[in-house]
């Protein structure tokens, strides 16, 4: 088939906005493509989802659709299945790994997790931020911060370079910082009160 021109501007821009009929003809055309990168690395079911996670993204995820700046769209698909089966392989090889020592009792009994309550206050802790992040940063916070990937993993799951994402990263520490100031001082201002009202009963 063909490689269509995908530099012209307006197509581009329609890409980028996630046009449903634009992305609807990547996918027809370009399942294949990107089937066969990830067959390099993986087969049968592994296969069908990551080939499905990059489409997914490619859908949902305006940071990856401008990762493409225009030419030859198969080329780029390739190079991003090519990394999400790489990503994948890892990440399934550290966890066998983790597993294996785990039976042969390399691992030491895990500490006892924090209580209902700390586990509560974390989870509106990162619905808090969750809100208040600007759509563009919160793939980055997830990768980085939730997933804990590293930079290479994050840039390569969010389809966006190294460089944006560590100016993303930075973003994100910054209104972290501020987040988790105002959690703190809500925490000691909670403490005070309590400690007030004990001491006037």
């Amino acid at each position: 088939m063909k490689e269509r021109d995908t530099s012209a501007s307006s197509w581009l821009d329609r890409f980028h906005d996630g046009d449903r009929a634009v992305l609807e003809q990547c996918y027809r055309e370009h399942f294949d493509t990107v089937a066969r990168a990830v067959s390099r690395y993986l087969q049968g079911a592994d296969q069908e989802t990551v080939v499905h996670d990059v489409f997914y993204a490619l859908l949902s995820q305006r940071e990856m659709r401008e990762g493409f700046r225009g030419g030859a769209i198969a080329a780029w698909l390739t190079t991003v299945g090519r990394n999400r089966a790489v990503d994948y392989l890892r990440r399934h090889r550290r966890v066998r790994s983790l597993e294996a020592n785990g039976e042969g009792g390399g691992l030491e009994p895990a500490a006892p997790g924090p209580g209902p309550d700390a586990s509560a206050e974390a989870s509106l802790l990162l619905d808090k931020i969750r809100a208040q992040l600007p759509d563009k940063w919160r793939p980055v916070f997830e990768a980085r911060f939730v997933l804990q990937l590293s930079q290479r993993e994050a840039a390569a799951q969010i389809g966006i370079t190294r460089t944006t994402l560590a100016y993303r990263e930075l973003r994100v520490r910054a209104l972290l910082g501020r987040i988790v100031s105002d959690a703190d001082f809500a925490a000691e201002d909670r403490a005070a009160s309590d400690i007030t009202e004990e001491e006037s009963s």
